[in-house]
C-alpha cells in the first residue's frame, strides 16, 4: 500500500531539520530509515530531500510510505470479518470467536490475518498485517490493524505505553461487587506453558478494575455481567483474576472446566478509545455482543427485542 501524507510547515518549525519535524510527528527511527531507501520518500517544495536540510514557514513537506511487500505465511483466504471502522491507516474489526490472530502450526488458513489478506487481496493491494492489539482464539472484540509502517509503529508505541483505552466485557457466574479492583500478581503454571495463575512470590504484577452491569438467571444460576479495565496486560488476566475471586468465566475450560453456557470463554473487547495515529483525532469504537453472548443475555433478561445497548451502558461507566 501507498500512503502520502503533507505537511505545511508552521511558525514554530522554522528553522529545524526534517528529520527533527519527522521525529515530533512521531516517525520512529525505522520509519525514517524506510523513508531513505524509498526515492522521493521525502520531498520539500516538489524537490527530493533529506533529513538534514533545514525547512522554512511555509515550505510544503511531502511524504511518501510505499510498501510492496506482502506477508508471505500469510495465504489470503475468505473468512468472517465484521468491519467496524476504515480508512487510510487503520482498520478495526470485531473479531469472532474461534478466530485466531496470526497463523500457526494448527491453524494455517483460518485466521483474522487470512481474510484481512484475502480482503486486500480481492482490491489488488499488496499488504503486511500488523495487528495491535492481539485477543485470544476465543476472545471478541475490538482489533486494531495498522494499515501502513508509520500507523503501525505509533500505536505499538502507545500500545506498550498504556495509551489505548480499552474495557472488556465478561460473563461470570455468580453476583460480584458491585465494582472492585483486583491486585493480584500472575505468573505461569508449573505444569503447563498455556494456564496462569496467582503466583504472589515470582509473578508480574496485575491489576484488573471492574464494574458489574447486569445480574441473570439461568436455569438457577447467577450470571454477572461485568465491565473490566486493565492497568496491567497479563497473559489470561481476566481470566486468571475473575477466577481468583471465585467468579470464573462462562464456558472457560482453562479455569472453569464445568461451565457449558457457553462453549468458549465468556469475553469481549467491548470499546477502544485512541488518538488516530496520523490526525490525532480521538476515536471511539465500540463492537456489539457476539450471538452467542447476545442471545444469553437476551435469555437471561427475558427480554424478546434484539440488541442489548451495551456502548450506551459503557459508555456511562464513570471509570
Amino acid at each position: 500500500m501507498t500512503r502520502r501524507l503533507q505537511y505545511k510547515i508552521q511558525k514554530q518549525h522554522n528553522g529545524k531539520s526534517i528529520g527533527m519535524f519527522l521525529k515530533e510527528k512521531e516517525y520512529s527511527r525505522a520509519v525514517v530509515i524506510e523513508l531513505k531507501k524509498t526515492q522521493a520518500g521525502i520531498k520539500r517544495n516538489g524537490t527530493w530531500a533529506g533529513v538534514n536540510e533545514i525547512i522554512k514557514t511555509g515550505d510544503i513537506l511531502e511524504i511518501c510510505l510505499a510498501e510492496q511487500a506482502y506477508s508471505e505465511n500469510i495465504v489470503p483466504k475468505k473468512g468472517r470479518l465484521n468491519i467496524l471502522y476504515e480508512d487510510e491507516d487503520i482498520l478495526v474489526v470485531n473479531k469472532p470467536y474461534d478466530t485466531p490472530i496470526h497463523p500457526s502450526v494448527n491453524n494455517y488458513d483460518n485466521t483474522l490475518a487470512n481474510a484481512i489478506s484475502y480482503y486486500y487481496h480481492q482490491q489488488n493491494r499488496p499488504y503486511i498485517f500488523r495487528c495491535i492489539n492481539r485477543l485470544d482464539r476465543d476472545t471478541t472484540g475490538v482489533t486494531i490493524i495498522a494499515k501502513n509502517l508509520l500507523s503501525g509503529s505509533i500505536l505499538s508505541r502507545r500500545m506498550k505505553e498504556h495509551h489505548l483505552s480499552r474495557i472488556y466485557v465478561a460473563f461470570v457466574e455468580g453476583i460480584t461487587e458491585e465494582e472492585g479492583t483486583i491486585d493480584l500478581p500472575i505468573g505461569r503454571m508449573e505444569d503447563s506453558i498455556i494456564k496462569r495463575k496467582v503466583d504472589k512470590k515470582e509473578g508480574k504484577s496485575a491489576v484488573t478494575h471492574y464494574r458489574r452491569l447486569e445480574v441473570f438467571q439461568i436455569e438457577g444460576q447467577a450470571v454477572s455481567v461485568v465491565a473490566l479495565q486493565l492497568e496491567t496486560g497479563r497473559t489470561h488476566q481476566i481470566r486468571v483474576h475473575m477466577s481468583a475471586i471465585d467468579h470464573p468465566l462462562l464456558g472457560d475450560f482453562l479455569y472453569n472446566e464445568n461451565n457449558h453456557m457457553l462453549t468458549r470463554q465468556g469475553l469481549h473487547a467491548a470499546y477502544c478509545a485512541f488518538y488516530h495515529p496520523i490526525t490525532g483525532e480521538y476515536m471511539k469504537i465500540a463492537a456489539p455482543l457476539s450471538q452467542d453472548m447476545e442471545r444469553l443475555i437476551q435469555q437471561g433478561l427475558n427480554r424478546s427485542q434484539e440488541g442489548y445497548d451495551l456502548e450506551n451502558k459503557l459508555l456511562a461507566l464513570k471509570w
